[in-house]
């Protein structure tokens, strides 16, 4: 009997403009991406990431010369720590509430795979300093989002480091839902939080 086709992940075909080589490194991440969120780094072997590539291990090496290579390019290329979206594709004035639930939203669609990648996130960044560091640097970003968001959705100038409190308030719920996604864990009602949050920077006064 053949081998067993890898299973489907949601991730896009290729395009047309691919070439050979794009798609087989393609491949590698995407097998690198499903086994080590499910196994974690140090439990998954190359040979096990390209055989569920299909491809043999020592184009895996061409591309990825170091184990650690595909780490470091699954964080890089498919979480990466700059916006995730503008602000001013969610912000609507006047409704700060439902400007987080966009914002959240927005999110989703541009990072679909964010809970996959989330889970190797946490699950590496207490043995890996470079996965630390760059789950700082997307926390950062998220934060720096998400305030920049409520400042263009409030009516009147918000306390700033009420907002910022707001803003770390809001992302750790995010994240939170995105881990309890990939679990099958509860999921945080963000529709509520969103609307605490409006009422508490509603009524503070600026600085």
């Amino acid at each position: 009997m053949g081998r067993a086709r890898p299973k489907e992940t949601g991730r896009a075909s290729p395009g047309p403009d691919e070439s050979g080589g794009a798609v087989a490194r393609r491949r590698i991440l995407d097998a690198a991406e499903d086994l080590i969120a499910r196994d974690g780094f140090d439990a998954t072997p190359t040979a096990h990431i390209a055989a569920r590539a299909e491809v043999p291990k020592g184009l895996l090496f061409y591309y990825f010369p170091k184990k650690i290579d595909l780490l470091h390019s699954l964080l890089a290329e498919r979480l990466p720590p700059h916006p995730l979206c503008a602000s001013r594709e969610v912000a609507l004035r006047g409704d700060i509430a439902g400007s987080l639930m966009r914002l959240a939203h927005g999110i989703s669609l541009r990072c679909s795979q964010f809970p996959v990648l989330g889970s190797i996130l946490f699950r590496e960044a207490a043995t890996h300093p470079e996965v630390g560091n760059h789950l700082r640097d997307v926390h950062e970003e998220l934060v720096e989002l998400t305030e920049r968001v409520l400042d263009e959705a409030a009516l009147n100038p918000l306390n700033r480091p009420r907002r910022r409190d707001a803003a770390d308030t809001y992302v750790a719920i995010l994240l939170h839902d995105a881990n309890s996604h990939r679990y099958g864990g509860p999921r945080p009602d963000m529709a509520a939080a969103a609307t605490m949050i409006s009422t508490s920077l509603v009524g503070a006064s600026a600085d």
